[in-house]
Formats: C-alpha cells, sequence, structure tokens
C-alpha cells in the first residue's frame, strides 16, 4: 500500500473526491483528522491541495503511524479508530477512506467517535465499498467485512447523528471491468488484492476514465451505481 497509493489511480481518484468533498464542505475552523491513514497518502495529498489547513493522522499500525507522519509532515497517533484518542470537539472536519468497513472497526463505535471528536457544523467524508455482490477475494485481503449501498450508508449516518448526509456512488463508469475483475478472472479465494502496479499506459487509462466521471459528478450527475460509496455529512 506504501508504494502503490502514491501513484495507483484508484488512490488518485479516491484522495481527489475526498479533497473534492472538503472544498464544498470544509467545516469550521480547525484540523482535519484522517482516520485510519495507512501509510499517509491522503494526507501528503490534503497537505500539497490545502497547505493553510492543518490535520492529523490516525492509524492502528505503529510502524504505518510512522510511515505516514514521515510522508505526510502530519502528526500521526497510533490508536484505534474505535476509540479516538483525542478530546471532544478537536476537529473541524474528518475524513476515513475504507476503514468504517474494516474487520477491526465497529461501524456504530468508530461513527460514534467520529461525531464526539467533530465541532459543531463539523465536516465528515467517508469512502466506502460498495454492494456486497462485489465482495471478492481482494476484500479477504484488505479485511473488508462490510460493503454499502448508497442507501444504507446513509441510513447508517442518520442513526449515528449527522446531519446534511449525501451518499452517492462513484467509480460507475469502470464498474462493469471491476465485476469482470474480481467475479470472473479473480474468482478464486486466494486471488491477490487489487491494490498492485499496473503498467503505466493501463494505470494512465483507468484514470483517466476516472477523472472524467469526476466530472460529469462536479456537474451535478450523480452515477446510479458504482464501486464505491462517498458520504458527506455534518456534525450538528
Amino acid at each position: 500500500m506504501d508504494a502503490a497509493e502514491d501513484g495507483m489511480w484508484w488512490f488518485k481518484a479516491a484522495h481527489a473526491r475526498v479533497l473534492d468533498a472538503l472544498r464544498a464542505r470544509p467545516g469550521p475552523e480547525g484540523p482535519v483528522l484522517d482516520a485510519g491513514c495507512g501509510t499517509g497518502g491522503f494526507l501528503r495529498r490534503l497537505r500539497d491541495a490545502m497547505p493553510g489547513r492543518g490535520a492529523m493522522g490516525l492509524e492502528y499500525l505503529p510502524d504505518a503511524a510512522r510511515r505516514a507522519m514521515e510522508k505526510s509532515g502530519w502528526p500521526v497517533v497510533a490508536g484505534d479508530a474505535n476509540a479516538l484518542p483525542f478530546a471532544d470537539a478537536s476537529f473541524g472536519a474528518a475524513v476515513s477512506i475504507d476503514v468504517i468497513c474494516h474487520a477491526g472497526v465497529d461501524p456504530a463505535r468508530g461513527l460514534a467517535e467520529l461525531h464526539r471528536v467533530l465541532r459543531p457544523g463539523g465536516t465528515v467524508v467517508l469512502n466506502l465499498p460498495a454492494f456486497e455482490w462485489l465482495r471478492s477475494a481482494h476484500d479477504a485481503r484488505v479485511h473488508t467485512a462490510r460493503r454499502y449501498t448508497a442507501a444504507g450508508a446513509a441510513a447508517m449516518m442518520e442513526q449515528a447523528g449527522f446531519t446534511a448526509i449525501v451518499s452517492r456512488y462513484w467509480n460507475g463508469l469502470l464498474l462493469p471491468l471491476m465485476a469482470l475483475q474480481r467475479k470472473v478472472l479473480h474468482r478464486k479465494p486466494d486471488a491477490p488484492s487489487d491494490v498492485t502496479h499496473f503498467p503505466p499506459w493501463i494505470d494512465r487509462t483507468l484514470h483517466a476514465v476516472a477523472e472524467t466521471e469526476r466530472r460529469i459528478g462536479l456537474s451535478g450527475i450523480p452515477m446510479p451505481a458504482g464501486g464505491s460509496v462517498l458520504v458527506i455529512a455534518t456534525r450538528p
């Protein structure tokens, strides 16, 4: 992941959408929390895109937390998303990319903790894997316990006390290829993760398709389905 997230098309596409959400709904003053920041790829992109906005990461694995701090230049704490080691109302916004779905995270506890550490009016942005029918060996490799629909993710956020919820699919144009990869080409239980290095021309092509879809989304046209769900909400 440390090597792949700096160049692989999916990470660039996901991070761009989370940054778009933060630009559209920045929340009150205060740093951004990246809860489950991995090895720091998003934190580094946040630093480059919003240099005036402070940030902090949280990562369960100490080695990954150290690498995230080296990569991003932001402070990163080793800790548990189920029990965030931060005071109430510490952050103006929080992001969490494919973490609430993780086998080690209890969704209700994780969302309650994000709600607690956000300031009133604070923004939360989640990325979640979509559709249980897309479950594959990749999910086992990355410990994905739950996949979501846009409606199900919105209901989960409402139950956790968030408001102004927007839940939408992305990676829709590439969904047929994703389904082919997971359900046909890599259908065996011991198949590798989708997180890998692609030949440069394939990576550029996939990223170009994802960027085309992103521009369509920014114009207000939603995807009817996709490989991921992006959720934006506010802590009242």
